[in-house]
């Protein structure tokens, strides 16, 4: 039978284990629970203690499956924050010995659906097998996804080197820059798992589901939705961009320690003028080596404007702590403008209040759709983690920022280009089109209506879809 009389569903959540896909499963899940179906969220001891439960809905479980061991992987590891990028293949690895639990709690409850990542390329068949049906849930934007092109090409492509990946592929049929950097390519090919690539997981999640879904909507990528749609040809739903205002952004602690950082950060940004301020944040998993990250800090200071820096407390390359990435004495020459903030920090407040003018930003996704929702310009550096560099190009070419130029080959650049490009794209006549560009965006990114309807419909579609056999 399908589902046509709108009879409630249970949804199984898979996603990889990053902080970066935990979230945006966890807001899907919170909003098919307010639609009265019920949600088994799968995933590793450490990641579902990180979750607030206190502000789920009673339709929303827990399932907690150990991760195995195995030897490269630190003990009690279960995120890539925890990890250097070239140590995350040990933990996709332990991911894969997921698959018999994972299937042993499929095989025993009722599940209607499994919404899937892209890593557990293995669970769309296993799926299958038990007649359950599922979904590929990507959580970047269409023009990435686009960019890797349809399964068949994944798997026995003419892109068999990081080169390859440099130029835009010949499938895409619109304008368009979008393609990685060498540098960019080859930090990717050090986090793969040489055994099950990265290039044979994504074809096999594309392939053997029944629908794929994304984060993002017709509105801000029409082109490549419809891209999409002729080269998997299947359905693409868009389930919208996932506006932060319920996700919790705080992973432990108490509330109000929070209120406590912001009265802090706010007092601070309530002496500056309005748009005047520029926020800095690199993501909790980019890493640089302190010669680059020194030469950040000397454009960010050259460029005299005023700026918050989150920075993290934990290693950015092994062997180095989070306070070595400070040159000597910035912090006292910088001290009138500029704020240097060590540890987790209230992002979505900080880019909410109005001294913000604009953000410099590693270009993960779920920044770059915080920082839009209220209209701010960018300035793109990216992390070289996953699809950050073709989020970088995106919106460079959709002119809501600029990026940092950098070296093709190494990724290296300079204090002079951060501070002229900065500049231009704060305070510079040249850089007004780009502002304005980035506070239309408030239309699509902060607009809740908007996205709640590409939710709705991609409830519909699971609700009537016909039931696996």
């Amino acid at each position: 039978m399908d589902n046509k009389d709108n009879q409630k569903l249970h949804i199984a959540m898979f996603p990889w284990l990053a902080y970066g896909h935990i979230m945006p499963f966890l807001e899907v899940s919170k909003f098919l629970a307010q639609k009265g179906h019920r949600v088994s969220f799968i995933s590793t001891p450490k990641n579902i203690q990180r979750l607030l439960k206190s502000s789920l809905s009673p339709l929303i479980t827990f399932v907690e499956l150990p991760l195995p061991a195995i030897e490269g992987l630190p003990q009690s590891t279960e995120s890539t924050s925890e990890l250097p990028i070239h140590k995350v293949p040990y933990l996709k690895k332990a991911y894969d010995l997921l698959q018999p639990p994972v299937k042993h709690f499929l095989q025993h409850s009722d599940v209607n659906w499994v919404i899937h990542d892209v890593i557990c390329h293995w669970l769309p068949r296993v799926a299958t097998q038990l007649g359950i049906n599922s979904v590929y849930f990507n959580i970047s934007n269409a023009t990435s996804l686009a960019f890797f092109g349809p399964p068949s090409e994944l798997r026995g492509g003419q892109r068999q080197r990081p080169e390859e990946f440099t130029v835009v592929p010949k499938w895409v049929d619109f304008p368009s820059s979008v393609a990685f950097k060498l540098h960019e390519m080859v930090s990717h090919w050090d986090c793969m798992d040489d055994e099950v690539s990265d290039f044979q997981r994504l074809p096999d999640a594309i392939q053997y589901c029944n629908l794929v879904t994304l984060r993002s909507s017709t509105e801000f990528e029409s082109d490549s939705v419809s891209l999409l749609r002729k080269l998997y040809g299947k359905p693409v739903v868009p389930l919208g961009l996932l506006l932060p205002s319920s996700v919790p952004r705080q992973h432990s602690g108490a509330d109000d320690q929070v209120d406590e950082k912001w009265e802090v950060l706010s007092k601070w940004l309530d002496n500056k003028k309005e748009k005047s301020v520029i926020y800095i944040a690199l993501g909790t998993e980019v890493t640089l080596s302190q010669e680059l990250m020194h030469e950040l800090a000397h454009g960010i200071e050259k460029s005299g404007l005023p700026f918050i820096w989150v920075v993290n407390n934990r290693p950015l390359v092994e062997g180095m702590l989070g306070a070595d990435i400070i040159p000597p004495g910035f912090e006292t020459r910088v001290d009138n403008r500029g704020l240097v903030w060590r540890g987790w920090a209230p992002q979505l407040k900080i880019l909410g209040h109005s001294s913000i003018g604009g953000f410099l930003t590693h270009c993960g996704w779920s920044s770059v759709i915080e920082a839009l929702g209220f209209g701010r310009v960018l300035i793109l550096f990216s992390g070289a983690n996953s699809d950050q560099g073709l989020i970088a190009r995106l919106l460079h070419g959709k002119q809501v920022g600029l990026e940092i130029p950098r070296d093709e080959q190494d990724g290296s650049f300079t204090s002079d280009s951060v501070a002229k490009l900065t500049r231009r794209v704060m305070v510079d006549k040249e850089g007004e089109l780009l502002r304005s560009n980035a506070w239309a965006m408030k239309e699509i990114f902060g607009n809740k209506e908007l996205n709640n309807k590409c939710l709705d419909e991609f409830t519909r579609f699971l609700e009537t879809w016909p039931a696996a056999t």
